[in-house]
């Protein structure tokens, strides 16, 4: 028989701050914490700090030096793989999606267009890959756009043909970041990256990451909105569980039940993956980036909840009273 488990809200929102890293007893090494968290994402824009770096000084604390994460991707013990930092040899894992990208298999509507897009520009492809088997590392300013048929889009990526090209070579395992930031990152052939490792089997990988990324979150939903790199769904993984005054059903990590609570306060950033699923969270008390608040004002959000009640504007009665 199949046991559900029965958590508490409170449960459920320590399980995943524990998950997280973010108790009191913070893990003391930088690869075996991204290792463990399965990506950190990168963000061009600091308005106090990266991204990047808020999530690991908030689990490493001031042990972490911004400098050790830049010469753990310089040196390929980390890669940087389409804006997420994660070890080097778990490229392994994401190389079936790259051979289907690469291949055109299995694709989504969005992926089939640019996969078809690559196919019309095959000539600006391979003057892409031979410039940086020439002269790579290079940053993106130093390629020259070649394309014939420009990439079109009502957003902001319209015409940008070189970062939309070494964008889609990455996806197909073709191109790697190579280090360097912001517009100063480096791309190279990532036959020169990437460790040489076997692709692991489709299937056996997805069942891997979604073990790790249930190990990484705690508690999760089984299906999901689909995400670039790293959802946040983990499929049949880890055991069934429901929330009290939640709806539906979780996926919960069976280490996590019954362990002991230590608390401490974290800065946060808004793209850490504990607070990145809005509705995964709930009442728990957290300094946000000034990016979401002023300088050290507070913020709560929600960690598991049922939705708020729908605060519908105040009628033309009551915005006169307003005014009066």
């Amino acid at each position: 028989m199949v046991t559900v488990h029965q958590l508490s809200r409170a449960d459920a929102r320590r399980i995943a701050v524990r998950a997280q890293l973010l108790t009191k007893d913070r893990p003391s090494d930088l690869l075996d914490t991204v290792r463990h968290l399965t990506v950190v994402q990168l963000d061009p824009t600091s308005a106090i700090a990266p991204s990047a770096d808020l999530v690991l000084r908030s689990r490493l604390g001031a042990s972490y030096v911004p400098q050790d994460l830049r010469d753990a991707i310089d040196e390929q013990v980390l890669v940087d793989f389409r804006g997420m930092v994660m070890p080097a040899e778990d490229i392994a894992l994401h190389r079936a999606e790259m051979d289907g990208f690469h291949d055109g298999v299995d694709l989504g509507e969005w992926q089939q267009g640019r996969y078809e897009w690559v196919l019309a520009n095959n000539d600006f492809r391979r003057d892409v890959l031979d410039r940086l088997r020439t002269d790579g590392p290079l940053p993106r300013s130093e390629i020259p756009d070649t394309c014939l048929v420009p990439w079109s889009s009502s957003g902001w990526n319209a015409n940008r043909n070189v970062t939309v090209m070494l964008d889609s070579l990455v996806q197909r395992g073709e191109v790697a970041s190579a280090g360097g930031e912001g517009k100063d990152k480096l791309y190279d052939l990532a036959s020169r990256v990437y460790p040489d490792d076997p692709p692991v089997p489709p299937e056996e990988a997805k069942r891997t990451k979604d073990e790790r990324r249930l190990v990484a979150l705690g508690i999760a939903r089984s299906t999901g909105q689909e995400r670039p790199v790293e959802p946040l769904n983990v499929g049949s993984v880890g055991e069934e569980a429901v929330v009290e005054g939640v709806r539906g059903r979780w996926r919960v990590d069976p280490a996590q039940l019954g362990q002991p609570f230590a608390r401490r306060a974290a800065l946060l950033s808004p793209l850490d993956r504990l607070l990145h699923d809005r509705k995964r969270i709930g009442p728990v008390r957290v300094r946000l980036h000034a990016r979401d608040v002023q300088a050290g004002g507070e913020a709560a959000v929600g960690l598991l909840r049922a939705p708020d009640p729908v605060r519908r504007p105040a009628g033309r009665e009551a915005r006169r009273e307003g005014r009066a």
